[in-house]
């Protein structure tokens, strides 16, 4: 566990494993720990790398609001700090598969595989208006319950119920208390959620431009992993995965987040789509 240093922030890396490499990214406001089940099962086989993006886990506070390129561009900053300069598996649960998929089509050469879990759709976004006005506004809202000690009454018991109300059953949380105050008791990571929700849209419409503009890099697999959460919700994922070329499991007992409800599942869809055989494009 350590730092790098990426578009000027420290970014809070667990590295754990060795062989190929893969690169976990969680969802909105989770953190590095929230992949713990999944890597005993990968780490005996893949290089597996976990961050934390600005204002998540350890991070540092975010910088500048989030976009789609800039996110791809992070995780290949991440990785050229750590020296891993070889196609990485990328998986992304929720808002981070927006970011995984924008990778691969930024970084073809630097991807070997894509696993998205449970993830953001939206199929008609558009970029809101007024973005710096929006930064603004979520920066003032996040110093303003921070004074009023926000964070540190609510943050941790808002994360549990969050997770409980994710799971089947409300299964609990089984983060370890200390880490979930070390970081959700903190005005760092409460702004950092509030900056990447308030611009998650303008991310959304990003992504879709993207596609327009950048293929995925030809015979790199991709899989969308899907929770039961509702017929539509299965139907969206699955209409992902057609537009994607993607292979499409939808994944029984689970909620959203399926690396503490069925992390065998995702670590060997992770694994096969490493093991893959990438084809390549006629001609190359």
């Amino acid at each position: 566990m350590g730092f790098v240093r990426v578009g000027g922030v420290p970014h809070h890396v667990v590295v754990e494993g060795s062989g190929p490499v893969c690169v976990l990214s969680a969802g909105l406001a989770m953190s590095w720990f929230d992949w713990d089940p999944v890597v005993p099962l990968l780490a005996p086989h893949r290089t597996v790398v976990r961050f934390d993006r600005p204002g998540h886990g350890l991070s540092g506070p975010a910088v500048v609001a989030p976009s789609a390129a800039g996110e791809a561009h992070r995780i290949a900053g991440v990785l050229d700090a750590l020296a891993l300069d070889g196609p990485a598996t990328v998986v992304g649960h929720s808002i981070a598969a927006f970011h995984a998929e924008a990778f691969a089509r930024l970084h073809p050469a630097r991807t070997a595989g894509v696993v998205l879990v449970d993830a953001s759709v939206e199929e008609h976004a558009r970029v809101p208006a007024a973005p710096a006005v929006r930064t603004a506004l979520a920066r003032a809202a996040a110093a303003a319950l921070s004074a009023a000690g926000a964070p540190a009454a609510l943050g941790p018991p808002v994360r549990r119920a969050v997770v409980r109300l994710s799971r089947p059953g409300h299964a609990p949380d089984p983060a370890p208390a200390a880490l979930v105050r070390r970081c959700y008791a903190t005005s760092r990571v409460l702004a950092g959620a509030l900056l990447e929700n308030t611009h998650y849209r303008a991310v959304a419409a990003e992504l879709l431009a993207l596609r327009e503009r950048h293929p995925l890099p030809p015979g790199v697999p991709v899989t969308v992993l899907a929770a039961p959460a509702s017929a539509r919700w299965t139907a969206r994922q699955r209409a992902l995965a057609d537009l994607l070329g993607a292979r499409f499991e939808a994944v029984p007992d689970t909620g959203h987040l399926m690396m503490l409800d069925q992390p065998r599942v995702l670590a060997g869809a992770v694994l096969a789509a490493g093991d893959r055989p990438r084809a390549h494009a006629p001609g190359a």
